[in-house]
């Protein structure tokens, strides 16, 4: 099958974030192993969810990873000019939710099965799909605790999260909370017999401000645009009318951590900001929604070089959004992003891919696949 054509196929499949995907990892699950694959597949804590471990080439040996999640982001836009589940092909662009985050990557890989079954590897080529990527990375976690027993140790990973196929070696860390403040409701001319949970969420405010203009004063990396980590509110939400006294204020925020700053580290001014107010007799809630770590891959680093031997072009020092590569990295695997698409079409209407990147990201892995003849 042509990329396109498997590609059409991936998108039929509405592998919404959150929701069951058994359709979606049954149907690559079937298609690698008519191409003699050895496929895995790791079952999430949620039930309904898996992710998807293949191998191609001898199994006692390091080898390479090629990555990429299954989940979408919903496809609520009104202004989508056909069924986002329906691949669409205008010209040389393909439309659809995940062609370029990230189905068009999974369609190219799955597009080279018969070149890579059919030649003797000298060491082992390993597909890694996963789940609920778009909320956290969380379905990649259960996948790399298993991997010292379904591959052992490896040569590197590459996550084809959409970069117009130029190779990027660093992103920041992320780590996002939801958290709250309850307080007493009562009417507005009797404050004194209430606790503002407005007036108390100030406070944590006051906080969130003053750590995001600490983050400006560094620690810096040139790599990065801006070039120091970063904190801010997202969401504020509270009260019910202006002559109730609101018992409630919710909060959103998140930060982003520059390499060698753990993420989780730059909201603890805020936690501490939360404890101060329940000694104040406000009660909190606090949630991390989602946490995963930054990437970092030196430039002299093996992986690196064999990119720029793949692509023609030097790798990118870093980008702005986040990936599960930093997670790779955290289990001991090299990792480094290298897909086809921009992520500037993702998470949007009429999203789409273009058949030249869909075989740029072929040529790419062609070509890695000639380097691991036997």
């Amino acid at each position: 099958m042509q990329a396109s054509e498997i590609l059409a196929r991936l998108v039929g499949f509405p592998s919404v974030v959150t929701t069951p995907n058994g359709e979606i990892a049954g149907w690559i699950r079937s298609f690698v192993e008519q191409h003699g694959g050895r496929v895995t597949l790791i079952p999430g804590p949620e039930g309904d969810r898996v992710n998807l471990f293949a191998s191609f080439g001898p199994a006692d040996r390091p080898g390479y990873i090629l990555s990429g999640h299954m989940d979408v982001v919903p496809a609520k836009e009104a202004d989508w000019r056909s069924d986002p589940f329906s691949l669409r092909s205008e010209g040389d662009k393909l439309y659809g939710r995940g062609t370029s985050d990230m189905k068009g990557f999974l369609a190219a890989v799955l597009s080279c099965l018969p070149e890579i079954a059919a030649q003797p590897l000298s060491v082992p080529i390993h597909l890694a799909f996963s789940y609920d990527e778009e909320i956290g990375c969380r379905g990649v976690r259960h996948m790399l605790a298993r991997l010292p027993d379904l591959a052992g140790p490896q040569l590197g990973a590459i996550i084809g999260e959409p970069s117009g196929m130029r190779a990027v070696r660093s992103h920041k860390g992320k780590v996002a909370v939801r958290a709250a403040v309850r307080g007493r409701t009562g009417h507005s001319s009797r404050p004194d017999l209430a606790l503002n949970a407005i007036h108390g969420m100030a406070h944590i405010l006051a906080s969130v401000v003053a750590t995001e203009a600490a983050l400006a004063e560094g620690p810096f990396d040139a790599a990065f645009a801006p070039p120091y980590s970063t904190l801010q509110a997202g969401i504020l939400q509270g009260g019910q009318a202006v002559n109730i006294i609101p018992d409630t204020c919710r909060i959103e925020f998140e930060a982003r951590a520059i390499a060698g700053v753990e993420p989780l580290d730059l909201v603890q001014p805020v936690a501490t900001a939360f404890a101060e107010l329940r000694q104040k007799g406000f009660e909190t809630d606090w949630d991390v929604v989602t946490s995963f770590p930054g990437l970092a891959l030196a430039e002299n680093a093996p992986l690196a070089a064999l990119l720029e031997a793949l692509t023609g072009e030097v790798p990118l020092a870093a980008v702005s959004y986040g990936t599960e590569a930093g997670l790779f990295q955290q289990a001991g695997v090299d990792a480094i992003i290298c897909g086809p698409g921009d992520i500037a079409r993702a998470h949007k209407a009429n999203e789409y891919v273009t058949l030249g990147e869909l075989e740029g990201c072929r040529a790419v892995i062609l070509a890695l696949l000639h380097r691991l003849r036997s």
